[in-house]
């Protein structure tokens, strides 16, 4: 299957540019409810949402088509970034603001007694995935756009999302997130670009009449991988890159003949077993079933991808591969693509007859990996049985790979037996696992981490035998979000503050932003710093309305708003944040009121399926909100609410509306973290460990605004030889008070024992999260903000100074590094 060529396209006869005035807008919008959708006003609001869209859509087509063929000239370097989760959130009113159609379409809306807040809020947020790797991808893409370089997005297109968040009783249910229920008028599909991804089987070996040795995969499963192609517009460029996501369907959806005998269940049963690989994300995987589906949904997204960007190349350029390194490259977003390595492999050697030694060369210059974890756990490791019965073909590669890079060990290292065993890309054991991990650094020409520590702590620890031998694959890229929908698009009270004092300029380059401090001191600045005070109390208020809409829990504006939401996770230590309500709870309750700052705490996020302990934060989390929210002793000076279905669209709520954000993991465990740059860029104060992307945003603001607490990673792997959490509580009247509460029961008073679990594991003294270690740093770090939330004009400059430093956390930047270190692509413009 190929590409339409460029010279079939320019043969398409030439349309009128569309026009973007209200006029036009209001037409176009009228044409496609009536006549396209056969809808009329009055109807269903999503329905008018969707019109708007496709009104918008023909304007990103132009650029769209444009955009391709520029970026399929002879010879251009292309960038294709491989990733498991692309969380764009909502498509529309990001598209207004880059395409400067955000007034006109207003006005145009007006027409029809229509608000434009009201059609955004119809679009389902996209269900391509979960936390904050996935949002990394979505605003990597935008920058990408931004900047005019051809990239390329690889995904996967989830019927069901992760899964829709609700909380009954405290506890989080699962239900599914049919987020493409009433369509996608952003999506295209392309099902002449199809690719067939092959299962099973077993694999044939030959001798070519030029006495070359090949290999054959006789697969026994084929499922067909359809693309459905999504624009992502740059800002104010006239760039349209795109993003392809893979459906999975049978290659044979119907069975006539089982239909005909009766057989109604077996007629479709392989269309169903083939949907099943992009039905969810993120299968749970406590199963044998689970984490088959889950090397599916990898490889699926691998092969298709590869097949069709080799497809490509092959339409442009024949089966020369001599130049094919020297104008592509991948990406891969952590580990879960880094299958793609083996693939590669595999089609160069078998489908396109390269020699084992030019499809290496090939593989090793084109592939770049991003690691986005410190945690063992979270680095894919897959069962050789396993493997060995999905991907026969794959598994003979891999071991091939592994035993070349042995022989390059043992040159360097010899008789060093242990460090032989430690490199293995196959770790040996009861059943043999291949550590996916390691394929990715073997096979790769460049491996980054995503923070300065983190990139540090793989250099020296978890990677340190792969850095003594290649210290030149490996480098930092400090992670970023686009400013944007982080600010322009979140945040339009403060952006019109930002660009009254320093113009428009610093949406599309956020270093700009620098020039807003020298507004966060001197008396001449009260009028600006009313304002800013202005434009926080309105976003307070906006997200104090979704809470009670959400929690049905009224949030008090005056208070101070502290807020953590992020995939819940013991190392993220949602735990720690509860423990300290509670203290604060004991104290209203002994009557320790003095010097006290109201408090609204929000807390939020999602727990895997199968991760009973997070499932019992949540849990423990509601419990408390519960006690606290209905205790009249305590009123309005403390508020708790968790937070359902946290998702981008709410952050683009939340983010603005924060005073204080929770960036609180036990150091040395969080690679990065995206969420405290939002809270960050739009002017929120962070209490923090010395931790990821924390220690940046902490040099960048200045220690005086940050509210830093904890161990350093250094001194969390010291005491871990030595940990001895009742010892803490021992020494700290406080802690034994906050236990004694969770102890006795006092959350759970008709569910005894309900939280044993818990409690065992703070006082396990092989607790590798260290959670009361850090509690008495946590509670003084908290009264030093309530202190500092008590002056509002020290407050006020703190926030200001936030935002004003932000600068370097814009993706606009981290692309750039990319760029300019790895991927070396030359921007093209229109």
């Amino acid at each position: 299957m190929k590409e339409t060529s460029t010279t079939d396209v320019c043969l398409l006869p030439n349309i009128p540019d569309i026009n973007n005035d209200p006029l036009a807008l209001s037409q176009d919008f009228q044409r496609y409810l009536m006549h396209h959708l056969g809808r009329f006003q009055g109807c269903n609001p999503y329905f008018l949402y969707y019109a708007l869209s496709l009104a918008i859509r023909d304007r990103v087509m132009e650029n769209w088509r444009e955009t391709w063929l520029r970026d399929s000239r002879p010879n251009t370097r292309r960038a294709y970034y491989l990733s498991l989760e692309f969380l764009i959130g909502r498509s529309l009113a990001n598209h207004l603001l880059n395409l400067d159609l955000k007034q006109p379409t207003e006005v145009a809306m007006q027409q029809f007694s229509l608000a434009m807040e009201d059609l955004i809020e119809q679009e389902h947020d996209a269900g391509l995935g979960n936390g904050g790797l996935g949002r990394l991808a979505a605003c990597f893409m935008d920058s990408c756009a931004t900047l005019n370089l051809p990239v390329l997005g690889y995904g996967i297109r989830y019927e069901y999302g992760m899964f829709r968040q609700h909380i009954e009783n405290g506890y989080q249910v699962e239900n599914p997130d049919h987020w493409l229920v009433d369509g996608n008028p952003w999506e295209l599909e392309r099902h002449e670009y199809a690719q067939t991804v092959h299962f099973g089987g077993y694999t044939e070996h030959f001798i070519c009449p030029d006495g070359r040795h090949r290999s054959r995969w006789i697969s026994s499963e084929q499922v067909l991988a359809i693309p459905y192609d999504v624009p992502v517009s740059g800002y104010n460029n006239g760039r349209v890159n795109t993003l392809r996501l893979w459906k999975s369907t049978a290659t044979n959806e119907f069975n006539l003949d089982e239909f005909n005998a009766g057989d109604y269940a077996e007629s479709v049963a392989t269309k169903n077993t083939a949907e099943h690989i992009s039905m969810v994300l993120y299968p749970n995987d406590s199963n044998e079933n689970g984490k088959e589906l889950r090397l599916k949904q990898q490889y699926f997204l691998a092969s298709a991808s590869l097949q069709d960007i080799l497809e490509r190349w092959i339409d442009l350029h024949g089966v020369d591969f001599s130049q094919f390194a020297a104008q592509n490259v991948f990406q891969m977003n952590d580990t879960h693509p880094t299958i793609a390595v083996a693939e590669l492999m595999r089609l160069l050697m078998d489908d396109y007859r390269l020699s084992w030694d030019s499809a290496w060369k090939i593989t090793t210059q084109t592939m770049a990996y991003t690691n986005h974890t410190l945690l063992p756990e979270a680095l894919e490791r897959w069962p050789v049985p396993l493997f060995e019965r999905l991907l026969p073909r794959l598994l003979e590669i891999i071991y091939d790979i592994n035993a070349r890079f042995m022989d390059i060990v043992s040159c360097r290292w010899p008789g060093d037996t242990a460090r032989l065993r430690r490199m293995s890309i196959i770790e040996e054991g009861p059943v043999k696992q291949i550590r996916m991990a390691y394929l990715a650094i073997v096979s790769s020409f460049s491996v980054n981490g995503v923070a300065a520590l983190h990139s540090n702590l793989l250099q020296q620890g978890l990677f340190a035998d792969f850095y003594a031998l290649w210290p030149e694959k490996f480098n930092n890229k400090t992670n970023g979000v686009t400013p944007r929908r982080w600010i322009a698009h979140a945040n339009p009270a403060m952006s019109r503050l930002i660009s009254q004092k320093i113009g428009h300029s610093w949406i599309g380059d956020l270093s700009q932003i620098e020039q807003l401090k020298p507004f966060a001191k001197g008396k001449k600045n009260q009028p600006f710093h009313k304002a800013w005070a202005k434009a926080k109390l309105e976003n307070k208020e906006r997200l104090a309305a979704i809470v009670e809409r959400e929690c049905g829990i009224r949030f008090d504006t005056e208070s101070m708003f502290d807020v953590q939401v992020k995939r819940i996770h013991e190392y993220k230590r949602q735990l720690l944040n509860i423990l300290h309500v509670i203290h604060l709870y004991r104290r209203l309750k002994s009557g320790d009121c003095h010097n006290w700052t109201n408090r609204a705490v929000l807390i939020g996020g999602k727990a895997a399926p199968g991760y009973m302990m997070a499932k019992q934060i949540i849990k423990l989390i509601n419990n408390v909100a519960h006690v606290v929210n209905h205790d009249s002793d305590i009123g309005n000076r403390l508020k708790v609410a968790f937070f359902p279905n946290y998702s981008v669209s709410a952050m683009e709520i939340i983010a603005p509306g924060t005073d204080l954000s929770e960036q609180i993991s036990t150091a040395g465990k969080e690679a990065s973290g995206t969420g405290n740059m939002k809270f960050m860029m739009n002017g929120a104060l962070t209490i923090g460990t010395y931790d990821g992307a924390n220690i940046e945003i902490l040099e960048a603001v200045g220690a005086e605004n940050f509210f830093l607490f904890g161990l350093k990673a250094d001194e969390v792997s010291d005491l871990r030889q030595h940990y001895r959490p009742q010892s803490y509580i021992d020494n700290d009247t406080h802690l034994q008070a906050v236990m004694q509460l969770l102890t006795s029961g006092h959350f759970n008073r008709h569910e005894p024992g309900l939280f044993d679990d818990i409690i065992r594991a703070l006082l396990n003294p092989h607790d590798p999260w260290l959670t009361l270690a850090d509690f008495s740093s946590y509670v003084t770090a908290q009264q030093q903000a309530a202190e500092a939330y008590q002056d509002q004009s020290r407050w006020i400059k703190m926030s200001i100074l936030n935002s004003a430093s932000s600068g370097f956390f814009s993706t606009d930047r981290t692309i750039s590094h990319y760029n300019n270190d790895i991927w070396k692509l030359t921007p093209i413009t229109a």
